[in-house]
């Protein structure tokens, strides 16, 4: 592992963390939620918040996650009203990652590096609820010139978290 420059459990819990929330918002899939797990790993991302019905790691979780459950931290919350005022009060810029009609692409998104950041992923189906869009500073689409307009949950994330930690560290 140290050859390839990859922490251990026990560095990676000590190591500086990215000032960077990930809050799932009733995403259903087991392992959609485990490869959120990865990536947040892959990307040293500070917590990870389950809301509502997404699912808290599992046996089955696992085979996506590949061991990140064991490091990343994370929490339930039923609600996730609350959460995204209590991060609100503590400095957190919080965005959605949406497609909405007010959406700004990812090319022009721009961090605050030196602000604490929340992402918030909705269902895979219904998205985010519109009650959590309204206490989030905006939405981030990420551009996409196929039939579809809709990427996997987790994939979205990889695509996210990759762009947040290379202005991060810009």
């Amino acid at each position: 592992m140290e050859e390839l420059g990859r922490l251990s459990e026990a560095a990676f819990r000590q190591a500086e963390k990215h000032p960077c929330h990930l809050i799932l918002d009733n995403v259903r899939s087991v392992l959609n939620v485990g490869s959120i797990f990865r990536t947040a790993d892959a990307f040293r991302c500070e917590k990870i918040w389950l809301g509502g019905l997404t699912p808290e790691p599992s046996r089955e979780m696992n085979k996506t996650a590949l061991g990140a459950l064991e490091v990343v931290d994370w929490e339930k919350r039923e609600e996730i009203t609350p959460l995204l005022k209590e991060l609100r009060a503590g400095g957190f810029e919080i965005w959605a990652v949406e497609q909405t009609t007010a959406s700004r692409s990812l090319a022009s998104w721009r961090i605050s590096p030196q602000k604490p950041l929340a992402l918030i992923w909705g269902n895979e189906v219904t998205g985010i609820d519109e009650a959590h869009l309204a206490l989030c500073q905006g939405s981030i689409e990420i551009p996409q010139y196929g039939t579809k307009h809709s990427l996997n949950v987790a994939v979205s994330a990889g695509v996210v978290l990759w762009e947040y930690v290379r202005q991060y560290h810009s």
